[in-house]
């Protein structure tokens, strides 16, 4: 029995791997600061942070008190005045810095603000 790992199985692990960190975001990031106000669905406990990024999946909020990941929140976004919500999932926790969020319940109403703001941050061609 030989513990020699061939070259080919090197590159399908990292071919699996740079594949799975390329699936997982679907959307383009857009550097994006709004007030970001979650409710935990399971527990009531409420948790503030503001954005850096957004896309139309999802975003990042800068926090120090992160929620657990695959927590569900309802998510109230509030930029220039206005505000949209929509219901969430964690899906990536950085301890101290803040969590990575999936939209999952987005509606029209959500989607469309959220497009604009987007639009907003563009610059102009």
């Amino acid at each position: 029995m030989s513990n020699v790992i061939s070259m080919d199985d090197r590159i399908s692990k990292l071919h699996l791997r740079s594949t799975a960190l390329r699936d997982r975001r679907y959307a383009i990031r857009h550097p994006f600061a709004a007030d970001a106000e979650l409710l935990d669905l399971a527990s009531g406990t409420r948790y503030e942070g503001v954005t850096s990024d957004v896309s139309m999946g999802g975003c990042f909020v800068c926090t120090s008190r992160p929620m657990p990941a695959k927590s569900k929140a309802r998510l109230t976004l509030k930029y220039k005045g206005l505000a949209a919500e929509c219901l969430i999932v964690v899906r990536i926790v950085k301890p101290r810095i803040g969590m990575g969020i999936e939209f999952v319940d987005a509606d029209e109403l959500f989607t469309s603000m959220l497009e604009r703001w987007i639009d907003k941050q563009r610059p102009n061609r």
